[in-house]
């Protein structure tokens, strides 16, 4: 396909090294970007001291039309996972084959960026009279363990009485239907810990402490066995092992060991209900040793979890959005939820409206495969689509 602006400003980003922790270069280039396009951007410096320790920045573009219409924050994470292993390319060369687009953050989400950004510009440069409030917010440390981006953008006040967001990620990427997809909701998450304290022993004589290890594989070994139930909506939840920490040193029984756990959840299921199902399996596990279940180390109360969410297909920037897909696509959308977690679960759940409801999170982005994997890929043709979406939907929204 041609090279549009939006393919072109694509390949800039995907050649910026932007893993989470790591935004400053990015951050600086698509500053750069908006201003030469008369955006007016700003930095927003934060300041993360309980949790992980990061000071990070966001970028943000307030663009005001005349009186009267909804004020809509547009929003996307620039930053990426770290390269894996088993690349067959240069994850930071982007390499077009046939209607791919190579690259790490390719599809997750340097594309949806881009056509934020080029949709912003077009209407900026538009004749077109449009009344609200438009609010670019591109923010760092989506991959990290708490969107430490969006949660400081939200903690700090700063995109109050939104009426709606539009989040684009790669949405079709995750779902069993084919573009385009208008995700109206999605699952949330825990993470937590559980401490096993053992005894330590000569590891000459293993009978004689109480492996910590051991009893924590015990746990891990019987959450293999757990059935989740769906709620209907979002479907069922997911259990997840990150991590297992122990240590015996050179020649001892462990007397500690961790686990963390990285849990899906869905409407039905709440920070109790999850713990009583770990408790559930600790002793179905017959695990011996004494433990202790704790929710990491978190920034704030708020952000202590991703809260699950819905939003009604009778919503009217629901209905708008599904319209505006429709003339651009000249077919309907795919409605359904997102499987995974991310900034879209904080702007639906942790924000109130003028009138004091919660705004829909309406998720629409390109399409493209691998993602958090080698060689990941977005579908050229469905970027420069979103960002047409994305522009129909606000011209319909706000005139």
């Amino acid at each position: 396909m041609k090279q549009t602006e939006v393919i072109e400003l694509l390949k800039e980003l995907i050649s910026i090294r932007s893993p989470y922790y790591q935004e400053s270069d990015i951050m600086r280039y698509c500053f750069r970007w908006l201003e030469e396009e008369g955006l007016s951007p700003q930095y927003h410096f934060y300041s993360e001291k309980n949790a992980v320790g990061f000071d990070g920045k966001n970028l943000i573009c307030t663009l005001k039309g005349q009186p009267g219409g909804p004020t809509i924050c547009l929003n996307g994470h620039l930053d990426t996972v770290p390269p894996c292993k088993g690349w067959s390319l240069d994850p930071y060369t982007p390499t077009i084959d046939g209607d791919r687009l190579y690259g790490l953050g390719a599809a997750d989400m340097k594309a949806g960026c881009a056509a934020l950004m080029v949709a912003l510009k077009r209407l900026k440069q538009s004749n077109l009279a449009w009344k609200g409030n438009l609010i670019l917010t591109l923010v760092s440390d989506q991959e990290g363990p708490f969107s430490l981006g969006s949660n400081a953008l939200i903690e700090e006040g700063l995109i109050d009485r939104i009426d709606c967001s539009i989040i684009t990620e790669p949405n079709a990427a995750f779902s069993q239907s084919d573009f385009p997809v208008l995700s109206l909701g999605a699952k949330g998450c825990f993470v937590y810990q559980i401490d096993f304290f053992g005894k330590a022993a000569h590891a000459s004589n293993p009978e004689k402490g109480i492996n910590a290890a051991v009893e924590a594989a015990k746990f891990i070994l019987e959450s293999k066995k757990l059935k989740l139930e769906s709620d209907g909506i979002l479907g069922s939840g997911a259990l997840c092992i990150l991590k297992m920490e122990a240590d015996g040193g050179a020649c001892s029984v462990p007397d500690f060991a961790r686990v963390t756990v990285h849990r899906h959840i869905v409407t039905t299921e709440t920070e109790e209900s999850v713990f009583r199902e770990a408790e559930m399996l600790l002793k179905n596990a017959g695990v011996s040793c004494e433990y202790k279940i704790n929710l990491r180390p978190v920034p704030s109360a708020e952000s202590r979890y991703y809260k699950p969410y819905l939003v009604s297909k009778d919503d009217i920037y629901a209905d708008i959005m599904a319209a505006s897909i429709e003339t651009i696509c000249g077919k309907p959308a795919a409605i359904d939820s997102i499987g995974c977690i991310g900034d879209f679960n904080y702007l639906a759940t942790r924000i109130c409206t003028r009138d004091g409801s919660q705004p829909p999170a309406l998720i629409i982005g390109p399409d493209g495969g691998s993602i958090h994997s080698p060689d990941e890929y977005v579908i050229l043709q469905t970027v420069e689509t979103t960002c047409d979406i994305i522009y129909e939907f606000l011209i319909q929204m706000m005139r």
